[in-house]
Formats: structure tokens, sequence, C-alpha cells
């Protein structure tokens, strides 16, 4: 019989490897041979000493960078093709390291490297590296003309940093990485369910917030949208909290909690007439051309056969900051973030004319010319996630009350991939959790706090996501209901820790959360997962 006393030693060192401090200098970094790549610097940082370089004037450096211990940073450009020029940069923990190893993504049309999240990540013990994906400009006008820098843009950096930053990662410690993870929201769930559907070997465990997975029809959707809001259709700002108090109205009290969040808006059928004017238009109310454009935003783009583009926004969605103030009505007509993605993704990477003008463009040969041009480089639709899911652990995630991407997106293709795969498959390898009351990636009326964050702390796997995510990857235990919180407005610059003003289950797809019928309504225990047919 096997001594005991060895077995759980032997358990206890599988279960918590030792944490490995680094082979070699970090200088020697400089000289490491990468193909189509070269090592601008390999430098240590000392521990709390790193000061972002995208500070603004007289801003101060975050507490989160005074935490980071001391790393060893590298800075890399790569060079697939001639017209390519991606930054990288790779963080090391000197010592400490976990064995593990985390991409970072980004937002938008990217263009900036995720300090925040590699400080993060090094913080937490992990080797991690960015990409500003090919250019370091917030819009979209470093495409014009570039169809290379759109492919790097699109899926070609995330990987090819992938691949080298793990090159220069054994270089440093003498040891392979473990395991590998991404996590990322908006253009960074694009870019994760990019990495899992083209590259599935390079990550063992992917989060997917919210992705602009399906880019070409939604941003097409989004040029629909603009030409319909024109002029009349245009719906003013100060006419949103006229809407979003009527759908509440309407339908808060339908998941048995009064509360200002809608559990699942799809049982919401708030009609957008009932607000039309009756007599003078005011605030209170909407004129007919302001009805249509309502109902084109929860309807969805449509194209001139009547086949939906892409589905529409939920109600619930409407007030808050974050919400279609920003993504939709904009501060003045044509302002708003959906007219700038519109405006610089079809100016730029499709019809490459910096003077295009939405106002002219037909939808159906829109459509057609972005498929064309980008749908290869931008699109990550494949359903047929075998290859990834037979080895990896994926979790998608998406507010119901996100004005920037319809959570639909993220439903249908959850459904594409279940059947795709088979139910079997998706029940042990994929997840999609649906966050009632958030709003793009964070924010909004509802908890919306749940680990998601990439500088959010990572250790309990009730509350936080990304801790769901490793156990599952290395522990083999799936994940199930995920406690997220609310927080009461709190002064970051005060020493006092935020209150908790309540928590709910979020529930892993097709479940949802609904109350029991008793129990105090800002607790999540008086909540039961359960499924409801639509």
């Amino acid at each position: 019989m096997r001594n005991p006393s060895l077995l759980l030693l032997s358990m206890i060192l599988f279960a918590f490897p030792a944490f490995a401090t680094a082979s070699k200098p970090c200088a020697s970094l400089k000289e490491v041979a990468l193909p189509n790549a070269s090592v601008i610097s390999a430098e240590t940082v000392a521990a709390g000493a790193f000061t972002p370089p995208n500070l603004k004037a007289g801003e101060k450096v975050p507490p989160l960078y005074k935490e980071i211990p001391a790393f060893c940073r590298v800075l890399v450009t790569l060079k697939p093709t001639a017209d390519s020029d991606i930054r990288v940069e790779v963080w090391l923990p000197v010592s400490g390291w976990n064995g593990k190893f985390r991409g970072q993504g980004n937002g938008g049309f990217a263009g900036y490297i995720a300090y925040a999240g590699l400080a993060a990540s090094v913080s937490q013990g992990y080797a991690a590296a960015s990409t500003d994906t090919g250019h370091s400009t917030e819009g979209a006008a470093w495409a014009l003309g570039h169809p290379e820098k759109v492919a790097d843009y699109g899926y070609r950096a995330v990987h090819a940093m992938t691949v080298d930053a793990k090159t220069i990662v054994k270089s440093f410690y003498g040891d392979n990485v473990t395991r590998s993870y991404f996590a990322s929201c908006s253009n960074g769930g694009r870019q994760a369910l990019m990495e899992a559907q083209r590259f599935p070997e390079d990550y063992d465990g992917i989060i997917a917030g919210a992705p602009a997975n399906a880019w070409v029809p939604m941003l097409t959707a989004g040029l629909k949208f603009l030409q319909t809001a024109d002029q009349a259709g245009y719906i003013p700002p100060t006419k949103i909290p006229t809407i979003g108090k009527a759908v509440l109205a309407a339908c808060d009290a339908q998941d048995g909690v009064t509360d200002g969040v809608l559990n699942d808006p799809r049982e919401c059928h708030f009609d957008p007439s009932t607000l039309l004017c009756k007599g003078a238009d005011t605030d209170a109310c909407l004129t007919a051309p302001q009805v249509n454009t309502l109902k084109t935003i929860y309807a969805g783009a449509r194209d001139s056969s009547g086949k939906q583009i892409f589905p529409g926004l939920l109600p619930g969605a409407e007030e808050g900051r974050g919400g279609w103030a920003t993504w939709i009505t904009g501060s003045e007509q044509g302002k708003s973030s959906g007219a700038f993605f519109a405006n610089g993704y079809f100016a730029n990477m499709v019809y490459g004319n910096a003077e295009w003008n939405y106002k002219t463009a037909n939808i159906d040969d829109t459509l057609k010319l972005a498929y064309e041009k980008t749908g290869a480089s931008l699109d990550a639709m494949n359903s047929d996630m075998k290859p990834f899911l037979s080895r990896g652990k994926l979790i998608l995630y998406h507010g119901w009350n996100d004005p920037g991407i319809s959570p639909l997106n993220s439903v249908n293709y959850y459904n594409s991939v279940v059947a795709a795969v088979g139910s079997q498959r998706a029940d042990q390898s994929l997840r999609l959790y649906m966050v009632p009351g958030m709003q793009h990636c964070a924010g909004g009326p509802g908890a919306t706090a749940f680990g998601q964050d990439e500088a959010a702390a990572r250790s309990d796997p009730d509350h936080d996501i990304f801790s769901s995510l490793t156990q599952w990857v290395e522990e083999g235990k799936a994940p199930s209901t995920i406690v997220a919180t609310k927080y009461k407005e709190h002064d970051p610059a005060s020493n006092s820790a935020p209150q908790v003003e309540m928590t709910r289950p979020l529930c892993p797809y097709p479940q949802a959360a609904k109350y029991k019928g008793s129990g105090d309504r800002n607790l999540a225990s008086s909540f039961v997962c359960a499924v409801e047919n639509h």
C-alpha cells in the first residue's frame, strides 16, 4: 500500500504547482530569435515603478500599477507582411510565475496596449501579452488602402502575439506554458472567438464577452439605423428617459421583482406606438418618424427583401450612463458611438473613401461589398467549434441591456454552436451567461460585477467568471451559477470599501434567475435558476 503522506504530498504539489523564477536575465531576451519579428527592448521594471505611457497630462498613476511586482517588460514588433507593423508587449514576473499565460484583448478599433490587463495579470502570477493589432490610433483611418493591416486587426495580430509570447516565456523561465487563457469583451470578444475558431491550439480557456463576432452584419445594421434615424426620425437624448420609463412601467414587474431591471427582456413586448404625440412635440412623447425609428431599433435591420440583417436591441437598455444616449442618439445627430464605428468601418475598410457618406448608401449593395472586402478577416461566425471544444473550454457572456451589440447575437451564436457540436459536447465545454441589467461589457442598473473586468481580483469561482474558467480547465469542475454583485455609488479615491447594494445569480443559459416568491429581493439566495420557453 502506498504511503498516505506521500500520496497527499503529491496531490498538493499537483494542485498547487511551484511558482517559477526567471532562469536568465531579462536583458538577454533581446536576443530571442522570432520569425518575422524583432525584439526592440527587454528591461526589468522594479516593483510598483511602472507608469503607463498613455496617462493624460496631470493624471495620477492608478493604484493598480503601484501593486505590480518586479517584472521583465519585453517590447516586440511583428511584421508578418510588408505592410504590417504590429506592436506587442510581453510582461513576465521576475519571480512567482504560476506557469500560465494570459492574452489580452482590445475594444473598438484597438490601437493600444492593454496596460491595465497586463498589470492585473502579472500581479496574479501570469505571464501576459497585449498587442495594438498593428496601429496606434483610435479610429479606423489607418485601414484606408491597407488590406493587410485590416487582416492584422481582424485575426493575425493576436495569433502572432500569442505564438511569439510563448516563445519568449519559455526562453525566460526555461519551461513551456502549462495553461493559456484569453478573456476580453466587445471587439475583444470577437478576438476571443476568432482565436477559438481559427487557432484552437492557442488557448486552453477562453471568455468572450458581448462579442462583435458578426462584424459585417452588425455594422451594416448600424448603417441602416443611421439612415432611419436621419433627419425627422432622429430621437434626441432628451427623449430617452421617456422611453426608458415607459418600458419599465410596462414590463418591470413581469419577473416578480420591481427593481428597474428586466430579468429577460424578451418577455417584454412594449409597443412604441403608445408614446406617439397626441398634440405638440415634447420630450414626453415621440413623433411618428421617431416611433418608426424606435420600432426599427427593437426589430433589427432588414434588407430590401425583408430578411433580418442583425437582431435589434432589447427594451430596458435605454437609460443610464453608457445607454442609448451614448450608443444610439449621441449628444447630437450623427455623433453616437454607433455612428463612429459604422462610418469608420465602411469609409476606410469597405469603400476605401474617406469622404464616403452613409446617407446615400444602398444597404443591400453595402452588405454584399462588406462581406466581399472584410468578411473573411473580421467575422468570427463559424459555429463548428469541435476542434477547440474537444480540448478547451469556452464561456460567453452578454448583458441583456447592451445598447452597442444586440444580446440576441450571443444567444443566436450559442444556439448555432450547440446545434453544430451537439448538446453533449456543448455541456462539457461551453457556457453562456446572460446578465440582466448589464450594458455594454459593464455597468447598468443590474448586478454587473462578476470578475469580467481585466483588472478584477481572481479568487472565488462562485463570484468570479475567470476563476470559474480556470477551475473548469484545470480541475474539470464545470461552472454553474455565478453570483454577480451591484455596488452602491462609491468614490474610488476614498479608502472605504464599496458597499453591496444587491447580489443576483447568473445562470448558465438557457436557465434564468427567478424570484422564489419570498425572501430578500436584494439577495441572490432568494432566486433560483430555471428554464423558460420562448
